[in-house]
């Protein structure tokens, strides 16, 4: 679907942007991420003598497997070490990393599981010599096969009786974990452990200790004796963008197999999470915050901005409505809208470069957010190409609600941005408005192939993988919505991965094609993906290169969205309230009763006999227009003529089409 606009998408006339710096390429971020350093640690005392002949029938299936897992595109280099206890010779067997298949297999094959004394074994011998190998690639995993602890009693429950070096630092090589671990997360390695058996543990949680504390992502299986300590002691982080995990190991290679490539495969998801480009605008000092219960009262929320600015059309559904905003930007309409804001000075929540408060409008009880730039310098372009990701993203929605019967009724908050001049601070802003949504935040999945699994069987975790899949094939390739967060099954803040570079371009979160990969290289079909017979998936699809997408999809159900270019929620249409002064309107529950409740008696300002009308604020507040002046019969074009030629122009998909191409939108003009 070819794009009809130049290279840089601009903002509306009155809001332009003062700076407008080309985004980072993409290419080549897929490949970059996803080769990767694939170290073998493993126990070769005797005890290990059936884990070491799985691994060496099935290296080269590792290797293979891996590959086609990362498309094929992904470089693997692999080293193996393998340690005994400080009586054996050779003590440390030590292959570089080679990406030759064939000479990993073969280094495999010398290794034999004999020798050890007593219980514990040189681990951190092993894992020093890892440590010392020439690590080259941003992913980089360790894989630790071992059935015994190190040495020192820091790190076992074992006792000193079964411990020849029970003092830490007393083995002959004089090493330390602390100093070991210190390299590893300094080298940014994660780290896998498949534990056999218990005498682990206290090594496990220890070194788990240490990668919590660089704000790593951990996981440590619930059958460790310290399971229960770790989730009670250790708040849940995955800013530092490492793993450590701890996961089962059976002696059969299936097993091996399996937990090798998932390790390998949840590594490079956590190098993603540093590497994906984001917004390069350098961040801005934290704020002071206000931890206090919204009041929503006027007196509460005492700054007022007097804004003007822009939203998106509320989107009446036509056959070829999600078509056309796929097609080109132009189709994403938008219509002025003038606002007075209430909201709080402090913020009470914040990001790198904006700050976030509580917020309502001058005649709604909708509860708001404003979200406003901590630093000065204009980026309304910015906004307004998030205002227009939103609006698609909406538009896939209203389809996969459809396509669904509405079984899984996804949606997006609408946002709002305007430019406009605060009553205390007389200074202009740039801010954007969006509903406020309460209740428990969740990400469900990243831009960067992450996937929530914490919460698999979760419905709206489902929806959220499936949406994603859907938009994907819904577009022919040409679209991938992720990013998917918010409360329930309403979404917020999404991402878009465009297959054109010139579509959505301001956007630092769009990856393009290298976005489609990283998304299927973690994707897993699941019940709703089948039911909406979605038939893009695999490796072989990009490997190939070449796609096969469902070809018919049902019409779209009598679908609608709230009149209020504030709220915007998906409804059916039979679910959706009319209000007799304004019909063509639908309004959610929550909006509906407010045009009564801001119905209000004012003077006619037509010369002549004075009378009053009835108007409501809310109505005109929620179209973005100001409140008339004159009653309906007095003013300069007739209400009722044009609702009439609204009416007919979504009887017809050709006027709709017209209107759109000369930058109408539905209800622009409603007085």
């Amino acid at each position: 679907m070819p794009s009809n606009r130049p290279h840089h998408s601009s903002a509306p006339e009155g809001l332009k942007a003062t700076n407008d710096a080309p985004r980072q390429s993409t290419a080549g971020l897929f490949k970059a991420i996803c080769s990767t350093d694939l170290l073998f640690l493993i126990d070769t005392t005797s005890s290990m003598s059936s884990y070491i002949e799985a691994a060496k029938e099935q290296v080269r299936s590792i290797i293979n497997d891996i590959k086609v897992a990362f498309f094929n595109e992904a470089e693997i280099r692999m080293a193996v070490v393998g340690y005994k206890d400080h009586g054996d010779s050779p003590n440390i067997q030590f292959l570089n990393f080679t990406t030759s298949a064939d000479q990993v297999r073969s280094f495999f094959s010398g290794l034999r599981a004999t020798g050890g004394a007593d219980t514990p074994e040189d681990v951190l011998g092993g894992l020093n010599q890892a440590l010392n190998a020439t690590w080259m690639h941003r992913t980089r995993c360790i894989i630790h096969i071992a059935d015994a602890p190190p040495h020192g009693r820091t790190l076992h429950d074992l006792g000193d009786y079964y411990d020849n070096y029970p003092n830490p630092g007393s083995e002959p090589h004089r090493l330390m974990h602390a100093p070991l671990l210190i390299r590893m997360i300094g080298l940014r390695i994660n780290y896998c452990l498949l534990r056999i058996n218990n005498y682990t543990d206290r090594m496990a949680y220890t070194f788990l200790q240490a990668y919590a504390a660089a704000s790593a992502h951990c996981t440590l299986l619930n059958t460790n004796k310290y399971f229960s300590y770790a989730t009670s002691h250790i708040k849940p982080n995955t800013a530092g963008g490492l793993l450590f995990q701890e996961a089962g190991l059976g002696i059969t290679f299936h097993a091996l197999q399996r937990l090798v490539i998932n390790a390998v495969t949840t590594s490079a998801t956590h190098t993603a999470i540093r590497t994906v480009p984001q917004d390069n605008i350098e961040s801005t000092p934290n704020m002071p915050l206000e931890n206090v219960c919204p009041q929503w009262t006027m007196e509460w929320l005492n700054e007022t901005l007097i804004v003007q600015g822009f939203s998106p059309d509320v989107i009446v559904r036509g056959a070829n409505t999600l078509n056309d905003m796929m097609a080109q930007d132009s189709s994403i309409t938008m219509s002025r809208m003038d606002l007075t804001i209430h909201k709080r000075p402090q913020p009470f929540a914040q990001g790198s470069l904006r700050a976030v408060s509580y917020a309502r409008t001058d005649a709604s009880n909708n509860h708001y957010v404003v979200k406003w730039f901590k630093k000065p310098g204009s980026r309304i372009d910015d906004l307004i190409e998030d205002m227009r990701i939103q609006a698609l993203c909406k538009s896939f929605a209203l389809e996969f609600n459809a396509v669904l019967g509405n079984e899984h009724s996804i949606d997006f908050i609408v946002t709002a941005c305007f430019k406009g001049r605060s009553r205390k601070t007389f200074g202009d802003e740039y801010i954007s408005i969006e509903p406020y949504v309460d209740g428990t935040h969740v990400k469900y999945n990243g831009n960067d192939g992450y996937v929530n699994t914490d919460i698999p069987d979760d419905p709206s975790n489902q929806a959220a993988q499936a949406f994603s899949h859907f938009t994907f094939e819904r577009s022919r390739g040409q679209f991938l919505v992720c990013d998917l967060q918010g409360v329930g099954e309403l979404l917020t803040d999404p991402v878009i991965h465009t297959r054109d570079q010139n579509r959505f371009d301001r956007s630092k979160t769009n990856s393009n094609e290298e976005g489609f990969k990283l998304f299927f290289r973690t994707h897993e079909c699941n019940d709703i993906c089948r039911k909406l017979m979605l038939k893009s998936n695999g490796s072989s699809m990009f490997i190939r290169n070449v796609f096969e997408f469902r070809e018919d999809w049902p019409k779209m159900a009598n679908t609608v969205c709230c009149s209020n270019k504030l709220c915007g929620r998906i409804l059916l249409r039979n679910d959706a309230n009319e209000a007799e002064p304004y019909p063509g309107y639908h309004w959610c529950d929550e909006c509906y009763p407010q045009i009564q409740e801001f119905t209000e008696e004012e003077m006619c300002d037509e010369d002549g006999p004075d009378h009053e009308f009835y108007y409501s604020r809310f109505f005109h507040e929620s179209q973005g227009r100001s409140p008339p002046l004159k009653c309906t019969e007095h003013r300069d074009v007739s209400v009722t003529e044009i609702r009439t030629a609204i009416a007919e122009s979504r009887k017809s998909e050709a006027v709709r089409e017209e209107n759109e191409g000369k930058g109408l939108a539905d209800g622009a003009f409603i007085p």
